[in-house]
């Protein structure tokens, strides 16, 4: 069986470059791979167990996996990151499978490699996308009737999206109704699309996923959706130690740019899992909302918001998203029962 020291792969939809390097540091070998599970057998198949590396992608976790069931050693590289490949002045296919050969053969860390994801746990993840993109084109047509009736001088009443194509019909008249009960109806059908998805999530998390997101439910203004998307974007709770290591997992933290005497405020990463940062950015505008119960994060967003200026209240928002992350995997990881104002600040009245 043919030995490489290591083997950087560059994936596109239709194939994928391989460049393998010996023990020397050499390109020992260049073949373009066609990207099938069938073709990643038969050609990995009969290489001596080796450290394989590829970049985040579409096809990054099917891959991943068939490699590590033919038993290579495999590190996924955070495409974010590696700058050595994305800044190239001379980027090609066949350069980045070599760059990333040469990056994992010095110093895995500087490919700062991300989890190969399950392949059950990719599967329950597609409900929530699914869903997802259903919600997203609801909320589009319902945009696009009342953006229609607006032009026409009327006003749709405000409310749920879930009532919206009944209440619509019962303000619309005449030939303006006639000409938008295909878009009212379309939004009826992803409204029941997207209640079978709920049953079908709920029937996931009864067999698979009770005990964590049980845990993090008892924290008022976290839903199921929220709670499942967490679990399965950290999968493996033991390998955040400390918990507070997952904000910077999940985006959740500020951008640094410091040198010398300089260190500027920026924004937040937006790294990792969009949705999960986004469901509990919900979750803490409810915490934070009018119907928000008394508890401990509620107490410091509050505080944050207190302190002025233009960004306050936002800043107040992303730092409790962060805290109630890190509160809901601590539960997972302990099992323990939620104490709502365990650790509370006092309130002290606004200036």
């Amino acid at each position: 069986m043919k030995e490489y020291r290591a083997v950087g792969i560059d994936v596109s939809d239709k194939d994928m470059k391989v460049v393998g390097l010996d023990a020397g540091g050499e390109v020992a070998r260049r073949q373009s791979v066609a990207c099938t599970p069938g073709a990643v057998r038969k050609v990995f198949g009969v290489l001596a167990p080796s450290v394989v590396v590829l970049e985040t992608g579409g096809h990054t976790n099917w891959i991943a996996r068939e490699l590590m069931g033919l038993g290579h050693e495999v590190v996924v590289a955070n495409a974010r990151k590696v700058k050595a490949i994305w800044a190239d002045e001379r980027k090609s296919d066949w350069r980045d499978a070599e760059t990333l050969a040469r990056l994992v053969r010095s110093d895995r860390k500087l490919l700062r490699p991300v989890q190969v994801r399950s392949a059950q746990g990719q599967q329950d993840r597609e409900l929530l996308r699914a869903r997802e993109g259903l919600v997203k084109a609801r909320s589009q047509l319902v945009c696009l009737v009342r953006s229609l009736v607006k032009g026409q001088g009327g006003r749709l009443p405000s409310g749920g999206t879930e009532a919206f194509a009944r209440r619509s019909r019962q303000v619309l008249e005449g030939p303006m109704r006639e000409r938008l009960e295909g878009v009212l109806e379309a939004i009826e059908a992803l409204s029941e699309q997207i209640r079978r998805y709920d049953r079908q999530i709920e029937v996931v998390v009864q067999e698979r996923y009770t005990g964590p997101v049980k845990a993090m439910t008892q924290v008022t203004g976290v839903g199921t959706l929220t709670a499942l998307a967490l679990v399965l974007a950290v999968e493996r709770p033991e390998r955040f130690q400390p918990a507070r290591a997952l904000g910077p997992y999940l985006g959740l933290t500020p951008r640094r740019d410091q040198s010398g005497e300089v260190d500027k405020p920026l924004g937040i990463t937006h790294a990792g899992n969009e949705q999960v940062r986004r469901l509990l950015v919900g979750s803490a505008h409810y915490i934070l909302g009018p119907f928000g119960p008394d508890c401990a994060l509620r107490r410091t967003g509050l505080q944050l918001a207190q302190r002025g200026g233009k960004s306050a209240k936002k800043r107040a928002v992303v730092a409790v998203a962060r805290k109630l992350g890190i509160l809901l995997l601590r539960l997972w990881q302990t099992g323990e029962m939620y104490e709502s104002l365990r650790g509370a600040r006092r309130l002290t009245p606004a200036a």
